[in-house]
């Protein structure tokens, strides 16, 4: 067993949650800005002062490294991220990385050797909340380059991306710089829940199975603007209630019918947004999500029959495209025996369970071996200022990680590896 030093851990928590502090007790730390940089600049520092190697890629993923026994063996990497949403929590991605770091600095300071190095990892850009998608950092490392069409983005706030990263990457030159993409043993990542069922089961550790498919849609009804006033029912050409019919159908008919699928309207618009118009294009978002990809594109098809037939009824145009598909996946059995069976050395009991919201290991899982350990939070909240995790909770999070992190990294080099 490696101890952790859990008020060292939650200590740093709320050290990196006055970064980007918010009124409400929240975080404001979106990726590439001053309060990122920050936060990345804090915890170079505080692996600088360890001895342990710190080092960046083109991308701004952060890495600190605590050499093993073999020098030639890929590592075991394990993290998270530290930007948040506008509104955000102080646990959310951060709870990961610091619960990495905190498993790299007991084990320096127990004096324990590992078979591969171990490294901590801050993946850049989680949230996808200044610039869109999500998961950049991770997404650019499976790949291996930084696609093309990213170095044109703007933020929410109108900065650049291209410049917002060369700023970030500027300000830690004592980062080594290092290529995109490397060999990895296996990747593991705590995260907090993000929804209830822990807390009211009272289970403090949930094994993460794998992570269900997510698809984006755009869609666009256009209708004919006229006056609210004087335009009967007969002659209306009316998108807003062509889509509203369409979704009141699509809310009654998806997820009542599966409890696994999920179906959101997150955004929608109306132009020219007249109180006393009726009006000529209303805009929105579908995101579902289901762990089955035949029944993902059952919805998606169910979603673009019933828009279609309603805005045909109303005389409307509909346009439907697609903005992100992101199939399911599925962890490795062997990472999710290896943390079940931390948990039990650690006393604690654990559940298998799905992850509804897609997190940096999917990306990471593609190119090695990934697995989650979930923690609880409080009501299931998330992105949100009011997002909470119990200290012991924190301290439990991370003992079961550094137990896994022993197991894991003992199989580098070995036939019995992930």
């Amino acid at each position: 067993m490696l101890p952790i030093d859990g008020n060292r851990l939650n200590a740093r928590l709320e050290a990196f949650a006055a970064i980007g502090a918010t009124a409400k007790g929240g975080v404001n730390r979106q990726a590439l800005t001053e309060g990122d940089r920050g936060a990345r600049r804090l915890l170079a520092e505080l692996a600088l002062a360890r001895g342990f190697e710190v080092f960046q890629d083109p991308m701004a993923n952060l890495f600190i490294r605590r050499e093993g026994r073999d020098v030639t063996l890929p590592p075991l990497l394990i993290g998270s991220h530290l930007d948040s949403q506008p509104a955000g929590g102080r646990f959310d991605g951060a709870l990961g990385t610091l619960a990495a770091f905190e498993v790299l600095e007991s084990l320096e300071d127990a004096g324990r050797a590992t078979e591969c190095a171990v490294v901590v990892v801050s993946w850049m850009n989680e949230e996808g909340c200044r610039f869109s998608p999500g998961c950049m950092g991770s997404m650019a490392f499976a790949g291996g380059e930084i696609p093309q069409a990213w170095h044109g983005k703007v933020a929410t706030d109108g900065a650049g991306f291209g410049e917002e990263l060369a700023l970030t990457l500027a300000s830690l030159p004592e980062a080594v710089m290092v290529p995109l993409g490397f060999p990895v043993h296996a990747y593991l990542e705590v995260h907090i829940e993000q929804g209830p069922s822990l807390e009211a089961a009272g289970i403090p550790i949930g094994v993460v199975k794998g992570i269900q498919g997510t698809r984006w849609l755009d869609v666009t009804v256009t209708g004919q603007t006229a006056h609210a006033g004087t335009t009967g029912l007969s002659w209306r050409r009316d998108p807003l209630h062509a889509l509203t019919a369409a979704l009141s159908g699509l809310y009654g008919a998806v997820m009542p019918d599966d409890p696994d699928a999920r179906f959101t309207i997150g955004r929608i618009s109306a132009e020219p947004g007249s109180v006393n118009a009726i009006p000529e294009e209303v805009r929105c978002t579908v995101d579902m999500r289901h762990p089955d990809p035949q029944r993902l594109d059952e919805i998606e098809e169910l979603t673009r029959s019933r828009i279609g037939q309603e805005a045909e009824r109303q005389g409307c145009l509909v346009q439907i495209s697609r903005s992100f598909d992101m199939p399911p996946c599925v962890f490795p059995e062997a990472l999710q025996k290896a943390i079940g069976q931390a948990a039990r050395d650690c006393k604690v009991e654990s559940v298998p369970m799905l992850s509804g919201a897609f997190h940096d290991a999917l990306f990471v899982n593609r190119v090695a071996p990934a697995a989650m350990i979930f923690v609880p939070c409080r009501d299931g909240l998330s992105h949100n200022e009011a997002e909470y995790v119990e200290p012991s909770d924190v301290v439990t999070g991370c003992n079961v990680l550094a137990q896994a992190t022993l197991a894991i990294a003992a199989t580098a080099g070995t036939k019995a590896g992930p």
